[in-house]
């Protein structure tokens, strides 16, 4: 605690600020936040793939059209004014707006556009994938984004219409980043991607003062941002993995937000009178996957018995409760073209029965990553107990964030419990995670579910998925995506468990927070401290 509140302390003096500091109360105009951060990699917006680093992503970086604080529902203007689709000759034309300044100070030019969707193309990280659909190559980019004054023409390849392509560029890849500025910081041709690793060069409501990855993001308002500065200063958000001290720093005051507190601990803070709660539906699935490198998880008799083996309602009446609901397909409830139905109960005779019929040997030693939070935790530990009356015994393998998700990335976990967001607002999005892969060699990296769980979909699925991205009657296409969905649910390594909530507690004084369905729709610049 100490060690912590001399931290905040030093973050905050190097915010520019003018009231002296108690250590009981949050700096006048700053909003201190206690989250678990440990999941980013990177913060750069052409690798930052990430819950948490989508978030950051959100307040110091603009796309040319997003889904903005006033309305994370709605497509909107964002860097681009108005533009026009041919869908015919597969181009739309981008007008920016006038006046636009990066942090830096450098005005907002076409070529900035070109430059940072062409950096994504080049360096192929984990997001890349969102950009490379629209048919972008690093040998045809050139070709097909164009800056032609304070016009940008887009070109794409693919059987889909252009509203698809909004939504793409509307996604966390598609920040525009200030090219002369990480040209003066590239290193060994990396086009910044070290630099930005520690610092920003966006045009967004916010500016980075500093990161240190697993402690803290210190962001300072941006005054010249072309929506509206910010009301507040600043905001620091700090590392906290543990829940109740989370709740300590926020009933001490040493806090002004918890964004990791469990379901107990809402009950308890909804009662006091300084504090708020609230809870926000959000977009993510929570499941749990069975690397098909293993060989014992490899029978699909393995895949049906799991899925009698989650105990869902034992866990969303207890610790998940208000946090998480049952829901077991790939597209989140609430969005067109969901599958809402819910099968599979827990049913442990059942399930014995399935793996008896099919010939499985029982027991079967399975490792079970999993982050070293709440409640990803007490999760595994609930999937450990009920997957022990058939025979399957996890071994619980904690870690952080990073180190989740990276070994996730390279294919060499057993099992994993872990989420999946939508990278944009369109089905196709967790389609293509849940239900496509058609070439599952090693070299070939995907930034999918099922890449990563060596999962090589059946032909059948990957049409269909094709198709559903294709079809160009908005009905029909919302049933191709329910049927996926059905298919993928009945047969798969993956097996969806839950959709989020996230819940949010929050000091009385604070408000105009938002926390739209995705990370990437969480926004403070519109936070006021009274």
């Amino acid at each position: 605690m100490k060690l912590f509140k001399a931290a905040l302390l030093a973050a905050a003096l190097a915010m520019p600020m003018t009231p002296a500091i108690s250590l009981a109360a949050t700096p006048a105009g700053v909003l201190v936040v206690a989250q678990n951060i440990d999941d980013i990699v990177s913060i750069d917006p052409a690798e930052a793939y990430e819950f948490s680093s989508g978030e950051y992503v959100a307040q110091t970086y603009d796309r040319l059209v997003q889904y903005d604080a006033a309305d994370t529902k709605t497509l909107a203007a964002g860097l681009a004014k108005e533009w026009t689709a041919d869908d015919a000759n597969k181009t739309i034309t981008f007008t920016l707006r006038d006046g636009v300044k990066f942090t830096s100070g450098n005005p907002l030019r076409a070529e900035d556009v070109v430059y940072s969707f062409k950096r994504v193309i080049v360096l192929n990280k984990a997001p890349a994938f969102i950009l490379t659909q629209l048919g972008w190559t690093p040998e045809n980019f050139d070709s097909m984004v164009k800056a032609d004054g304070n016009k940008v023409v887009i070109k794409y390849e693919g059987n889909f219409a252009s509203a698809f392509v909004l939504n793409v560029l509307a996604a966390r890849p598609g920040s525009v980043v200030d090219a002369a500025t990480l040209q003066a910081n590239e290193a060994n041709g990396d086009m910044g991607n070290g630099w930005l690793k520690s610092n920003s060069a966006g045009t967004g409501p916010f500016v980075l003062k500093a990161f240190r990855p697993g402690e803290i993001i210190n962001l300072a308002a941006n005054p010249d941002y072309f929506n509206g500065a910010p009301a507040i200063k600043g905001v620091i958000i700090r590392h906290v993995a543990e829940a109740a001290t989370q709740q300590l720093l926020l009933e001490s005051g040493d806090v002004d937000m918890a964004k990791n507190l469990t379901s107990d601990q809402i009950a308890t803070i909804a009662g006091k009178d300084t504090l708020v709660t609230e809870t926000y539906p959000q977009a993510a699935v929570h499941f749990l996957s069975f690397n098909q490198k293993t060989e014992s998880l490899t029978p699909p008799a393995v895949w049906d018995a799991a899925r009698y083996l989650v105990n869902y309602k034992g866990m969303t009446d207890t610790f998940l409760k208000g946090q998480m609901q049952t829901h077991q397909a790939f597209w989140p409830s609430g969005f067109p073209g969901s599958l809402d139905e819910t099968p599979y109960t827990y049913d442990p005779a059942k399930a014995k029965q399935i793996l008896a019929d099919a010939g499985i040997k029982t027991p079967i030693k399975v490792s079970l990553d999993v982050i070293n939070s709440t409640p990803f935790t007490d999760m595994a530990q609930s999937l450990q107990a009920s997957f022990a009356e058939a025979g399957i015994n996890f071994d619980i393998v904690p870690g952080t964030g990073s180190q989740v998700i990276t070994k996730y990335r390279a294919r060499t976990h057993e099992a994993m419990l872990l989420y999946w967001g939508p990278d944009f607002m369109d089905p196709h999005s967790n389609a293509k995670a849940f239900a496509y892969n058609e070439d599952n060699s090693d070299g070939n990296y995907q930034s999918t579910t099922t890449w990563r769980n060596s999962w090589a979909v059946p032909e059948e699925l990957n049409k269909e998925t094709k198709a559903a991205l294709a079809e160009p009657d908005q009905a029909k296409r919302s049933a191709m995506y329910v049927d996926l969905q059905k298919k993928v649910q009945e047969k798969s390594p993956i097996v969806v468990m839950f959709q989020a909530a996230t819940q949010v507690a929050r000091a009385k004084n604070v408000e105009g927070y938002v926390n739209g369905a995705t990370s990437d729709f969480v926004y403070y610049r519109l936070v006021k401290k009274n």
